[in-house]
């Protein structure tokens, strides 16, 4: 709104210096009169409604383009004014909502009108030299509504990729919850029920109290995570946090205290760990160990994670036949999927699949990333 006042006061001014007077987009080249207070009107009207161009398109074209057709028609001498008539052109063309498709055919009406009472006048114009100025005062139309077209184009397209990436956050939150709530629900449960039978060990009974305690500490830690990636909006939101996480040891040791029959073997030494790379080698043993709680409870599972420079490869190990195993980790949930898709996104690699001789594999190969 301050730049279309700008312009309409620089345009005013300019269009009283005599020097600029050859610098115009007159037409009909009627005999010239002295130049009058209609004059100066019809000058002001030329440029001042630029300063609702971009507000008012429609009301600034009309303003501008009566006031150049009464000062042709008239044949007041020639001033830069008339440029405002190009500037009002693009206006209706670039910034025009209502009556978009209506305000081209009335502005070619109204041209129409002003060429007929022109040749009435004795304008010594030729048919030829109506339609080129038809043309020119078309091409600037023209440019605007090109330039709105595109505006408009990447409106769409800023919409559409925030509602991709909406789309694409749900799906990560989604992900996560599963694996939160499924993982840490599934172990409390288990251990409440092995809890059932050790009354009379007090001591195991502390432990597995224990266990379901730092489970559900565990899984609460990480739901707020969640919740504070949900209540995070706006340009002003804080560097997303780490989530809060346990690790491997920490998830086998659950597991074994649920009652499952768990072994973790590690090799080489523990690389530098992007987020993204630790989360997703985190989030690979967690669904794991639930699938077997899960689908092959009692059965053996051998965790084992390889650690090189670049690199971390997970390999977990579930035995039993595949019937005990019911098929259920074989088809790939949303927890399998949500795996693939989150160790893609870091660069990895996961393949999930039912083992020749029985029981289950999910193997990983995850990037470490660049720490820095």
């Amino acid at each position: 709104m301050t730049r279309d006042r700008e312009l309409a006061v620089v345009l005013t001014a300019l269009a009283f210096v005599p020097a600029l007077s050859l610098v115009s987009s007159t037409f009909g080249d009627l005999p010239l009169r002295q130049g009058d207070a209609l004059a100066v009107l019809l000058t002001l009207g030329e440029t001042l409604p630029l300063a609702l161009r971009t507000r008012l398109p429609a009301v600034c074209l009309a303003a501008v383009g009566l006031s150049f057709a009464i000062h042709e028609l008239f044949g007041y001498p020639r001033t830069f004014a008339s440029i405002g008539l190009c500037f009002a052109l693009y206006a209706a063309g670039a910034y025009s909502d209502r009556g978009r498709r209506l305000l081209p055919v009335l502005a070619s009406a109204a041209y129409v009108a002003f060429s007929i009472t022109l040749h009435l006048l004795g304008s010594p114009e030729r048919f030829l030299d109506y339609l080129l100025f038809f043309i020119a005062l078309a091409a600037v139309w023209t440019v605007g509504a090109y330039v709105r077209g595109r505006r408009a184009e990447e409106a769409e397209r800023r919409r559409l990729g925030a509602l991709a990436a909406t789309a694409a956050e749900r799906s990560r939150i989604a992900r996560e919850l599963h694996d939160v709530v499924t993982h840490h629900v599934t172990a409390m449960v288990v251990q409440a029920d092995a809890a059932q039978f050790l009354t009379g060990s007090p001591d195991r009974v502390t432990d597995g109290l224990t266990a379901i305690s730092g489970t559900g500490r565990l899984a609460l830690a990480e739901l707020r995570y969640l919740l504070g990636v949900l209540e995070a909006t706006g340009e002003s939101t804080p560097q997303r946090p780490s989530p809060v996480l346990g690790t491997i040891e920490d998830l086998v040791t659950q597991t074994r205290l649920g009652g499952q029959p768990v072994e973790l073997v590690e090799e080489g030494e523990r690389p530098a760990l992007t987020v993204g790379a630790r989360l997703a080698a985190y989030r690979v043993v967690q669904e794991s160990l639930t699938n077997a709680v899960k689908h092959a409870t009692g059965h053996r599972t051998e965790v084992r994670v390889c650690y090189t420079p670049d690199r971390i490869d997970i390999d977990v190990t579930t035995a039993g036949p595949p019937a005990e195993l019911g098929g259920a980790p074989a088809r790939g949930g949303r927890g399998l999927n949500g795996l693939r898709e989150r160790v893609s996104m870091v660069g990895g690699e996961l393949v999930a699949a039912a083992r020749p001789g029985g029981g289950f594999s999910v193997q990983a190969r995850i990037p470490a990333g660049d720490d820095s």
